[in-house]
Parts: C-alpha cells; sequence; structure tokens
C-alpha cells in the first residue's frame, strides 16, 4: 500500500474527520454550557475526562454510520495515527499550568493543544483542510488568551463551533470523493 493509498483509506474509514470532530465539538458545546451556566471547574472537568472517551466514542458513531471503524492492518498509517492520538493528552500538563496562572487561559490553551494536536492529520489524511483547522484553533486561542480573558468560555463556544464546522466540511469533501472519484486531499 503506498501512502496515497493509506491516506485514502485513512478518510474514508474516518469520513474526513467527521465522526470525531463531531464527537469532539459536541463535548466542547457540553463544556462550554458548563462553564456559561455552571461553574468553571465542572466545564474543565468534562472537558478533561470527557475528552479521554472520543476516540471509543468516534469508533461507536462510525459504527452507527456503517462501514469501516479502524483501518486494515496493512495500513502504514497505523502507527502515525496511534502517536497523533497520544500528543493531546501529554500536552494536558501545559494547558493546566496556563489555567493554573489564568483560569480564563483554560480554553485558549487547550484551542492552541488541540490546533497542535490536527496539524499531522494534514499527513495522516492528505488533506490540506486539516492545515486550516490547526491555524484556526490556534490563532483564535492565541487571540482569545490575549484580548478576551473576561470571557472564561469564548474559547470552548469558538472550539465547538470551529471543530462542528470542520467536521461537516470533511465529511463532505469525502463524501464527494467517494461518489465523484474527486480526491479529498486538494482541500
Amino acid at each position: 500500500m503506498n501512502v496515497d493509498e493509506a491516506q485514502r483509506e485513512v478518510r474514508q474509514t474516518f469520513r474526513g474527520g467527521l465522526a470525531g470532530q463531531l464527537v469532539s465539538g459536541v463535548l466542547w458545546l457540553i463544556s462550554a454550557g458548563f462553564g456559561t451556566w455552571g461553574n468553571a471547574r465542572d466545564a474543565i472537568v468534562i472537558l478533561v475526562i470527557g475528552g479521554f472517551f472520543i476516540f471509543p466514542l468516534t469508533q461507536a458513531v462510525l459504527r452507527i454510520l456503517g462501514g469501516p471503524s479502524s483501518l486494515s492492518r496493512g495500513n502504514p498509517l497505523n502507527a502515525l495515527g496511534m502517536q497523533v492520538a497520544f500528543v493531546l493528552p501529554l500536552s494536558l500538563p501545559l494547558v493546566g499550568a496556563a489555567a493554573l496562572y489564568r483560569e480564563t487561559w483554560f480554553y485558549p490553551a487547550f484551542m492552541i493543544a488541540l490546533g497542535a494536536h490536527y496539524l499531522p492529520f494534514v499527513f495522516l489524511y492528505g488533506m490540506r483542510l486539516f492545515a486550516v483547522l490547526s491555524a484556526v484553533l490556534v490563532t483564535g486561542g492565541i487571540l482569545l488568551g490575549m484580548y478576551a480573558q473576561e470571557w472564561f468560555t469564548a474559547g470552548a463556544w469558538l472550539a465547538a463551533a470551529v471543530l462542528l464546522a470542520f467536521a461537516v466540511v470533511g465529511g463532505t469533501l469525502v463524501r464527494r470523493e467517494r461518489i465523484g472519484g474527486q480526491g479529498a486531499g486538494a482541500f
């Protein structure tokens, strides 16, 4: 299996990130709601603990949608996928340190870490769309951390909206690729 074939399998299996970003976006929405109408501690716990369930929930969504929910054993990108999966959890101590310094930096710091997590997806999926997602999350996190420090959940609402929007875009591009044979990698 060459790189193009491996990337196509990643795109098609994970539907351009549709399921994972949908699950993540909903988790960020729930956390944003708790942070807005509840308290910051619960909102933080929901996002951090809930994040450990994103992969199994993504697998469940993929099974519901039909088709495979994991890559073939022969896909050379399996190892990269596993490595990328650990980037975000390993970044949590840095997010925590930022939040301990200034609680309103929790979501912006998490957005930056999440954006960094998505950058290797450009190669993994063969889709430049993930570079845009990464840039939007990182830039949004930086700007919110610098200029919106009085609104604790601004980053949660923004990240949720961005993740859900990119879920739809990625899913649509891969669906078009499946139907029309057009490569989604150009997007």
